[in-house]
């Protein structure tokens, strides 16, 4: 089992970025800014931070023989401490910019498994375009190799199985753009294979994240979906028969004047739609990643349906956290946002609204710089108290904002 320490990469000295040029996160050289680096930046931060793979495990670009040819693999995690050579490549990753083809014969899935066949002892692959994702597990059969989709690649230290029922401990902290891609994988894949307009989509993914917050909180995950329900329509009604079970127990039931019809207590969506809803959003952490991450991923969904053919506009943020630094806002109180659109304002009202309740927490401990275990506890508690109660506002101020009607969200 892999067991190294995680180390980011850092930067010594200021240094002026040439136009066309960004950093790249794993060898901090310049590289092109281009769609598709855009997509492997992502990835490469993903590793580190979220999967917690070690820094010199990962590498960028590397050089691998496929039959008498030489081809680059995009990113590749090696075995640990272990030579950067081709047979020590553990997970294979190719990133490729938006809107290419996965099933493309070039530049989709089965150039990863190409690559993944000719490294011997590779067991992982994923293959994003940032908006469509596919993860992969090669099988050793009848002296070849045949590859089964996977919900999700493997974290550092992490066994395959445990990837098919995530514990909390194994949930994944999300960083940089990686929710806004799995929000937009969902919405996008609802809308095109369950036949719903966008905005019935964006509302059945809303119940979709609202079950897997509230399955974060209870003592046992079931937010999970296995490979075989994954490529099985039949299979695939365990999944929702687990995900719709979870939805009624533990959301409708906490909210029942806000799921109060026949439309808003069922999850409308197929087997096999909400299957992969599910494995896009299993191995997330909604309750523990950062605010603003979860924030940008909201508003670009949001945004998708709201905005401009309905004359609907985003505020910058700028000027929503100048105004509610005006407000000062207090997690007692409740702003009301009469034209609320994306629900920018309340967003950033809710940011500041968590500040002023961790620094009065802090203000109530002993030793600021080091509160007890129960202090914390406590912490977490009111803010999960007053989170739940905020996202239950919220989505009722949405659903009003359709029929043209405003909805007072608490702070």
């Amino acid at each position: 089992m892999m067991t190294s320490q995680i180390k980011e990469p850092s930067i010594s000295t200021i240094m002026s970025i040439p136009d066309g040029k960004i950093l790249d996160f794993l060898t901090k050289r310049f590289v092109n800014d281009t769609p598709e680096e855009y997509v492997r930046q992502n990835i490469e931060k993903a590793l580190v931070r979220q999967y917690k793979y070690p820094i010199d495990s990962c590498k960028p670009e590397v050089s691998i023989k496929v039959g008498s040819s030489n081809k680059r693999v995009d990113v590749v995690i090696f075995e640990e401490n272990k030579p950067h050579m081709q047979e020590n490549a553990y997970i294979l990753i190719e990133t490729k910019k938006a809107k290419t083809n996965p099933h493309g014969k070039k530049d989709g899935i089965e150039q990863l498994k190409t690559y993944m066949a000719a490294c011997l002892n590779a067991k992982f692959g994923l293959w994003t375009n940032g908006d469509e994702r596919y993860c992969i597990a090669k099988r050793e059969k009848d002296g070849g190799f045949l590859y089964d989709e996977i919900p999700e690649i493997p974290s550092f230290g992490q066994t395959e199985a445990e990837i098919y029922r995530p514990e909390r401990k194994n949930l994944q902290i999300a960083t940089a753009d990686n929710l806004l891609f799995a929000f937009r994988r969902c919405h996008n894949y609802i809308a095109g294979n369950a036949g719903m307009h966008k905005d019935d989509a964006f509302w059945e993914l809303l119940k979709v994240i609202f079950s897997k917050i509230e399955d974060e909180r209870s003592g046992t995950i079931n937010f999970y979906v296995t490979p075989s329900e994954l490529k099985d329509k039949t299979k695939a009604s365990a999944t929702k028969a687990r995900i719709q079970k979870l939805f009624q127990s533990r959301v409708v039931a906490k909210y029942p004047k806000i799921f109060n019809s026949d439309e808003t207590k069922t999850i409308e969506l197929s087997a096999d739609v909400l299957a992969y809803v599910v494995s896009q959003l299993q191995g997330y952490s909604l309750l523990a990643s950062p605010v603003d991450v979860k924030g940008i991923a909201y508003e670009e969904i949001v945004g998708s349906n709201l905005r401009g053919d309905r004359g609907e506009f985003f505020t910058p943020r700028n000027a929503c956290r100048m105004a509610v630094e005006m407000l000062d806002p207090q997690a007692d109180q409740r702003v009301i946002d009469p034209a609320c659109g994306t629900g920018g304002f309340l967003i950033t009202a809710m940011n500041h609204a968590l500040k002023v309740l961790r620094e009065q927490e802090a203000s109530l401990w002993n030793d600021p710089d080091n509160p007890t275990s129960y202090e914390i506890e406590e912490l977490y508690r009111k803010r999960a108290e007053y989170l739940s109660t905020w996202a239950a506002l919220q989505y009722k101020c949405n659903r009003k904002n359709k029929k043209s009607d405003s909805e007072g969200v608490p702070c």
